[in-house]
């Protein structure tokens, strides 16, 4: 949520930014006009409170002296009417005003490029070469079944399509892929690992931005307010949501591993293979809680530390710098990590990293004391997967694939592995 003082006293940066989203129409200057009626009609309230105040006292004073009050009284109960009509006025625009804050996505940050979608996205760097095939490479979902490590078939038999039931080695092999990021992040990248609850309520959702635009995108419990959680993102920067935290508590960095739920209400027709677009999947996810100055350095070592994870399984990527047009609802700058699928003879997201300078904090009231009596302010919250692991998989399934239908495992993942060297 932006800062309503930006939208009273600059809202042209306000319009410029929605611009560069491209996709978010939003009546900005009505925004205002019902901001400014709000504090001219509290203006008004003030005053009547004011004046019935004194016509009460007045009347304490005439009773006193044994006067008629019958005709002041009448005025203090047609006061107290023009009051509640006001009251239901305001209430009605500030529902209005709030509902418009609600739906302003983050302002743009200046490093960020404007474009409409991801054609006008930067690579901004490239860590090693795609390999080169001495046969054909096969798709990583064709080579799970082959090896009978992945079951898509009775999945859907028990859940329906987008679900798969990891089998034998895969499953191993997942939990491998989980417990050697968890390691990573925790021991070399300085990370608190958390085990948060896989539903969150919808104030938690609110606060985190995704209620109530994304609404359709998420699996809602029935007669509840609770939802199965997207992304461990929506937990983590809620830990502390409504608290104000000391300015010597911070920084806080959290990694997650959850399964992730999404309708995908949005995403018909794409990606139906493989594991690349489930319902539900696994990812390990970084979260920080940091002081609004060091934001955007904090970013860089996120993307740095989402990158590590692939190096070391010895998977090529690259990072790439998303234009404004492509960027989440929550973000004012982000980094796609994008890793090599030969199959597919492309780079396909695996990590976003996000800074949300002071947005979701602003939604879930997360504040924090500054030195020297500075007061209070919103810390800044920032997201990434560190990684997806079904893409970790699928992208270690087909760049490490061998002309025989098995799979190398990375060597950092052996240990995990017991040793294991392939998976035949």
């Amino acid at each position: 949520m932006l800062d309503i003082k930006i939208l009273r006293n600059n809202p042209q940066i306000v319009e410029e930014s929605l611009k560069k989203r491209y996709h978010y129409k939003i009546d900005v200057q009505d925004l205002i006009s019902s901001d400014k009626s709000v504090r001219e009609l509290q203006v008004k309230v003030d005053e009547l409170r004011k004046q019935r105040n004194d016509s009460s006292q007045n009347i304490s004073k005439l009773k006193k002296q044994g006067e008629d009050t019958t005709a002041i009284q009448s005025e203090v109960r047609e006061i107290g009417d023009n009051i509640k009509s006001i009251e239901t006025e305001m209430e009605a625009l500030q529902d209005k005003i709030h509902g418009y804050m609600l739906s302003i996505p983050n302002l743009v940050h200046e490093s960020v490029q404007d474009g409409e979608n991801e054609e006008s996205n930067i690579e901004v760097r490239k860590w090693g070469e795609p390999r080169k095939f001495d046969f054909t490479p096969k798709a990583h979902d064709d080579i799970g079944k082959r090896l009978g490590i992945m079951d898509f078939e009775r999945a859907a038999k028990l859940a329906g399509a987008r679900f798969v039931i990891m089998r034998g080695q895969g499953a191993r092999l997942e939990r491998a892929l989980v417990n050697f990021m968890l390691d990573l992040h925790t021991t070399k990248h300085g990370y608190e690992e958390v085990l948060p609850p896989f539903i969150s309520n919808r104030e938690t959702l609110t606060a985190n931005g995704n209620l109530p635009k994304f609404e359709e995108d998420l699996f809602a419990l029935k007669d509840s307010d609770y939802f199965l959680i997207p992304t461990a993102e929506v937990p983590l920067t809620n830990i502390y949501r409504t608290e104000i935290l000391e300015s010597t508590d911070l920084p806080k960095y959290f990694t997650a591993h959850t399964a992730c739920f999404r309708a995908e209400a949005g995403a018909a027709g794409r990606d139906t293979r493989g594991l690349i677009r489930l319902h539900q999947f696994p990812k390990v996810e970084l979260v920080k809680i940091v002081h609004p100055e060091n934001s955007f350095d904090e970013l860089e070592t996120m993307t740095s530390n989402a990158g590590k994870v692939l190096e070391l399984l010895e998977l090529p990527y690259r990072t790439v710098l998303l234009c404004s047009g492509d960027m989440g609802f929550n973000s004012s700058k982000t980094y796609d990590l994008e890793v090599w699928f030969p199959s597919q003879d492309k780079y396909r997201e695996i990590s976003s990293c996000s800074n949300c300078t002071d947005f979701q904090a602003r939604r879930g009231a997360l504040r924090f004391r500054q030195e020297d009596n500075k007061g209070i302010a919103f810390p800044h919250t920032l997201n990434g997967s560190g990684v997806a692991v079904g893409r970790a998989m699928a992208a270690l399934i087909e760049n490490h694939q061998q002309e025989d239908g098995s799979i190398k495992i990375p060597k950092a993942l052996q240990p995990y592995m017991n040793g294991q060297e392939f998976i035949k």
